[in-house]
């Protein structure tokens, strides 16, 4: 059964008190508590990874996915598009199908954030050109099995689990 996410809640429940960027976006730059989509990239049975940039705040030199906060009430959907073609170049008409996975929490061992996440799998029809943004120094085309031979943002394992479990139920 798809896991239905209604955004203008999340952002009720997240956003309050936070400013805002330019667009009317939340700034969670100041929160404890985040939402966060993790938006994992399928082709052809293969996962891509991204290597995070010392740019990002966030777990720098950490493979990862494509991840985004839910900081404006859009669709899952029209995020995951947006933070493909941001991150990645890869446009909407190349995503065959999302599965949104059962969202769930994880507070970082550091107690100074929760993050609540939303893992998606984006399964594209083809295998577009990938041109990484300021956010990556690098990817890779992985087996899913083989994702625990790298140095990854934490509970990466879970959200994929979470994420291949919902497209193929």
């Amino acid at each position: 059964m798809p896991v239905k996410v209604d955004t203008a809640a999340i952002l009720e429940e997240f956003a309050q008190g936070l400013p805002r960027l330019a667009g009317g976006r939340v700034d969670y730059s100041s929160a404890r508590r985040l939402p966060v989509l993790l938006c994992f990239v399928e082709c052809a049975g293969r996962i891509l990874l991204l290597k995070r940039s010392a740019k990002v705040r966030s777990y720098p030199g950490k493979w990862g996915t494509v991840a985004g906060f839910i900081d404006r009430a859009l669709s899952l959907e029209a995020l995951a598009c947006a933070e493909l073609k941001a991150e990645l170049g890869v446009p909407p008409e190349c995503v065959a199908h999302f599965a949104l996975g059962e969202p769930y929490e994880y507070t970082d061992p550091s107690g100074e954030r929760t993050w609540r996440l939303f893992p998606m799998l984006a399964r594209l029809a083809g295998t577009p050109r990938i041109e990484i943004d300021w956010e990556h120094t690098d990817f890779e085309w992985i087996e899913p099995q083989n994702l625990a031979d790298y140095d990854t943002v934490p509970m990466l394992e879970e959200s994929l689990r979470r994420a291949i479990r919902a497209s193929i139920a």
